[in-house]
């Protein structure tokens, strides 16, 4: 997306803000600080600087246009357009050029699934002193700072953890049913 027209830095703030809320917007979904991050500054360009965009995110939220659902202990934390948030887009999102919305329309569009299986469903790995790993995998509801599901195991080579880490982004529902059907009665 390029912008042809040199803006001040406050125009280009007010811009980058406008962008994150149109982005958020459109993902219909609250999102990870890390979501918001890789779609808006990594994986594309249409907030250049990274820790600008971080810094954004924060300043949005104290000017109540965005608000955290969760909390930083459990390194969950979300979030969302306030109705302030979605009145100030309303009114200013044409100051987005239409060639930008478009792209960031189908760009969303295209990858809204994932970022929601990103968020849904994690898996991290760390060492054993015995040379072992342990692989923690979980599964979160929209909305839900907290798991609904962990699972810890055991691998046996960081390879194994890696396996199961990319298994688990593809099997996580069908694995979480079977668990679930196995352990609880739904009479």
């Amino acid at each position: 997306m390029e912008n042809n027209n040199v803006l001040s830095d406050k125009e280009q703030l007010i811009h980058d803000k406008l962008i994150m809320l149109f982005v958020i917007d459109k993902m219909e979904m609250a999102l990870t600080e890390d979501s918001i991050l890789d779609i808006c500054s990594v994986k594309n360009i249409w907030i250049k600087n990274y820790m600008d965009c971080k810094a954004i995110i924060h300043d949005l939220v104290d000017h109540k246009l965005l608000y955290k659902i969760g909390n930083e202990e459990e390194g969950k934390e979300l979030y969302a357009l306030t109705y302030q948030g979605r009145e100030c887009l309303s009114q200013l999102y044409k100051r987005i050029p239409l060639s930008a919305r478009e792209e960031i329309s189908a760009y969303l569009q295209a990858n809204r699934l994932n970022v929601k299986s990103s968020q849904e469903y994690s898996a991290t790995y760390s060492k054993n002193e015995d040379g072992s790993y342990n692989v923690e995998l979980k599964i979160y509801e929209p909305l839900v700072t907290s798991p609904i599901f962990t699972l810890n195991i055991k691998a046996p080579s960081r390879q194994s953890a890696n396996e199961a880490i990319h298994k688990w982004k593809t099997n996580a529902p069908s694995i979480y049913e079977t668990i679930y059907e196995k352990l609880i009665n739904i009479d």
